[in-house]
């Protein structure tokens, strides 16, 4: 559908849809002041919990605001081509899923919407979380440009009231919560909980790329990641980690104790019992062709 034109209805298989799906920016301000859910499509059950999350955050506001998720494929924060083209999109079915969610609104702009030729939304300043800590930011070069330019981009479109994102993408939440403080976008930011997988894989669209072996020593990671909270110290967890994860056959990227506001290193012999700021241990790590990421609270 070109973009600029109206709404129309979820053409979808389940005759009792109500989500309507909008391709442009004509329409959207029945949408505005809403509760936002950004995706990049091929959604899972991790979606749907963030959904739901706003849904709830809805149903408890006055005038019940809407709910709505974006579903657009970011070519700003790829790295590689093949990552950008290889990446699934299968509107129907993630609409159905929003649908069944609780959202009102699926919007799906193409990339001139977003990003018109004419005009192009510039990248917002980056925050120190996005460029210091040497984590995604590090093994993604210019990943979180493209995610401040998309985020700051669909904030300024739908004028959201809430903006609901996953504690998966932990140092995403942390850069987009500084971006939005920075911007002085007005936007409250939610964080929620990582859904994970029976065994304990969180859950990512990237898992189904996941095949034979790599599937099973994929959950090194978490399992890694839950081992480091039983350690003493920051040191100790990092090197359990690092020992855990290299010994699946993965390739590591990183295996980190850190700040977890500011994602800054922390002292190595620092012990769990003395800390006087939230912690997080991250991991990143490739398993095949496939790289997943990962965290959770330490301490």
């Amino acid at each position: 559908m070109a973009a600029g034109r109206t709404p129309r209805e979820m053409p979808s298989t389940n005759p009792n849809t109500r989500v309507r799906i909008v391709t442009g920016t004509d329409g959207l301000a029945a949408f505005q002041r809403g509760v936002f859910v950004a995706t990049m499509g091929a959604l899972h059950e991790g979606h749907a919990a963030l959904i739901e999350r706003a849904a709830s955050i809805a149903r408890d506001r006055a005038g019940r605001p809407p709910v709505v998720v974006s579903v657009f494929v970011n070519p700003t924060q790829f790295g590689e081509a093949i990552d950008y083209d290889r990446y699934p999109r299968i509107i129907e079915t993630d609409a159905a899923l929003c649908e069944r969610a609780g959202a009102g609104c699926v919007f799906a702009p193409s990339v001139e919407t977003v990003y018109p030729p004419d005009d192009m939304p510039p990248v917002p300043p980056l925050p120190r979380v996005a460029t210091a800590p040497g984590l995604e930011d590090r093994y993604r070069v210019g990943h979180f440009a493209g995610v401040c330019q998309v985020i700051h981009r669909m904030f300024a479109l739908l004028d959201p009231a809430v903006a609901i994102f996953g504690e998966k993408d932990w140092q995403q939440l942390k850069v987009i919560e500084a971006m939005n403080a920075e911007q002085g976008c007005g936007v409250e930011i939610v964080g929620a909980p990582t859904v994970r997988e029976p065994d304990g894989l969180a859950m990512s669209s990237r898992n189904r790329f996941l095949v034979g072996e790599d599937r099973r020593r994929a959950v090194s990671i978490s399992g890694a990641l839950r081992e480091a909270g039983r350690c003493a110290t920051a040191g100790g967890a990092e090197a359990l980690m690092k020992e855990t994860i290299e010994g699946s056959g993965a390739l590591l990227e990183y295996a980190v104790v850190r700040d977890a506001m500011t994602l800054e290193p922390i002292d190595p012999a620092a012990r769990r019992e003395s800390l006087t700021r939230p912690a997080r241990v991250l991991a990143a790590a490739r398993f095949g062709e496939v790289r997943l990421i990962d965290n959770m609270a330490w301490g």
